[in-house]
């Protein structure tokens, strides 16, 4: 089965057994990482903003504009941000790296 390693918010790594066709909030949710998904994956939200390590950005297929516009939302946006609940694994993703953002920020309860 693929693995993929989270960086929590307090650095720690956690290797996690990564089913193919799960998206990584799935994943998350699974194995009690703290990552949000408040819209539960419908692209309404960016709570489940993660950063993909370099190494394995290109490795993503292509954002879409729905994606793009979400994560135009979330706290701490770098170049390599993507929506969690995008992210499906396949076995090229195997070994995926991604880093949870300091904070998130959701708009349903921010204001």
């Amino acid at each position: 089965m693929p693995k993929m390693v989270f960086i929590e918010k307090n650095g720690n790594r956690k290797e996690v057994d990564a089913p193919l066709g799960l998206s990584v909030l799935e994943i998350a949710h699974r194995n009690g990482i703290d990552l949000e998904g408040a819209c539960e994956g419908s692209l309404a939200c960016s709570t489940c903003h993660v950063v993909v390590d370099k190494a394995w950005y290109d490795k993503l297929a292509e954002a879409s504009e729905d994606e793009e516009d979400m994560l135009d939302l979330a706290f701490g946006l770098t170049h390599t941000s993507r929506l969690g609940c995008q992210i499906k694994i396949t076995p090229e993703l195997d070994g995926l790296t991604v880093r949870l953002p300091a904070a998130t920020r959701n708009m349903m309860v921010d204001k």
